[in-house]
């Protein structure tokens, strides 16, 4: 199977800058919006951008859990997550939008071959796109203070 993808999106009444810190926030903000699909969440080195180290425990479903640990980035708007232990990079980008911000997860990994990375690339996308929307509203409301 070829790369496998999911994005979501969010529009957050706040100054992308701000936005931006708090995506980058690890060690304070992070904690707060992750969705319960998250375990064992901690930082190894760092907690603000640029060299943070974390790792976490990602139950995609009852019997899919993945051992995450992401070295960060930054690059202009977007704080970039390259887990440690597989392919999977997850990009979070800010931009401006009005008054406010556009918070986009993008999340993509070189999917299983054959038979499994079929199924991997028609129910994964999903899966992964409903605990980002959860992840981007926690986010949301840490941002925005409501």
């Amino acid at each position: 199977m070829g790369q496998v993808s999911a994005s979501s999106s969010v529009l957050i009444n706040a100054d992308p800058a701000e936005v931006l810190a708090a995506v980058a926030d690890y060690q304070n903000v992070r904690p707060k919006i992750l969705s319960p699909q998250y375990r064992d969440y901690q930082v190894l080195h760092g907690g603000r951008g640029q060299g943070t180290v974390a790792r976490w425990k990602l139950q995609a479903t009852k019997s899919r859990v993945r051992d995450v640990q992401v070295s960060v980035d930054v690059a202009g708007h977007t704080v970039i997550e390259k887990d440690a232990n597989s392919t999977m990079v997850t990009n979070w980008t800010v931009a401006p939008a009005g008054s406010g911000s556009t918070v986009t997860v993008k999340t993509t990994w070189q999917g299983a071959s054959g038979v499994a990375g079929f199924f991997e690339g028609i129910f994964a996308p999903p899966g992964l796109r409903r605990i980002q929307s959860e992840v981007l509203t926690n986010l949301k409301k840490q941002v925005e203070g409501s």
